[in-house]
């Protein structure tokens, strides 16, 4: 059996909350990976719940960067237009 990458996905999820949204990309792609290969027998399921704590972290951390950049474009695009309009 494979060794699991459990401690690997929970940290990288965990910096994609904390600092850089987009290490939660490798994390989900990693954690969905891993549970698949748990599932099917060939990696150790001792990791499992670790492996999909950090998949959901990767997740969250991977929505709140859109939706951050989001944010960001609208200011930037409300501002300029303010900014013309007063003009």
């Amino acid at each position: 059996m494979k060794p699991h990458r459990g401690t690997t996905i929970l940290v990288l999820g965990i910096l994609s909350l904390v600092c850089c949204g987009l290490l939660g990309i490798p994390a989900w792609l990693m954690g969905n990976a891993d549970l698949k290969e748990m599932a099917a027998g060939t990696m150790d399921p001792a990791g499992q719940g670790t492996t999909n704590a950090g998949k959901i972290c990767g997740i969250i951390g991977t929505v709140l960067a859109i939706l951050g950049a989001l944010v960001g474009i609208a200011y930037f695009v409300i501002v300029v237009l303010m900014g013309s309009a007063m003009a």
